[in-house]
């Protein structure tokens, strides 16, 4: 038998209310999403006067981080992002409409090596939503460092 561990919902909370500090910190309005391994919603929140697509983006970008083990933005990085024309996956986007996100904002949430679930980020550019996104895995490492659990806090992730 396989021993998991899961988020829990303050875990998640925790991860949102750093990532709502960075947003705060660099003047951007984000919409935050947590999910767990399964790419199903544990929390989010979206900042006041933030895009209303933000929800559905930030929910794309964490079950697209969290099923395919990989932050987003490296589907189109160059020369061989697994979605860019020729390349193995080149559609794929297509078997998942309107969850399956393949531009920044979406990161694997990876705890001692094991995906358990993925974080959006949506509502910046690139720069802010790694930045915001990011910080809230970084909230989790520092959560979890007392338990000897090793966070992955670093933006290209990819099992």
């Amino acid at each position: 038998m396989r021993q998991v561990l899961e988020l829990s919902l303050e875990e998640a909370r925790l991860m949102i209310d750093a990532a709502i500090k960075k947003a705060d910190e660099i003047n951007v309005l984000e919409t935050i999403a947590i999910v767990d391994s399964g790419g199903y919603v544990i929390a989010m929140e979206r900042m006041n006067k933030s895009r209303v697509t933000g929800p559905e983006i930030a929910m794309g970008k964490a079950f697209t981080a969290a099923g395919h083990k990989r932050s987003t933005h490296l589907f189109n990085k160059e020369p061989n992002g697994p979605v860019l024309p020729g390349n193995e996956a080149y559609g794929i986007q297509l078997m998942f409409p309107g969850k399956f996100a393949t531009f920044v904002g979406g990161f694997p949430v990876v705890v001692d090596g094991e995906v358990i679930g993925g974080v959006g980020v949506s509502g910046g550019n690139g720069e802010q939503d790694t930045a915001v996104g990011t910080a809230a895995l970084e909230a989790l490492a520092e959560h979890l460092k007392d338990d000897n659990h090793e966070v992955m806090t670093q933006a290209d992730i990819k099992l």
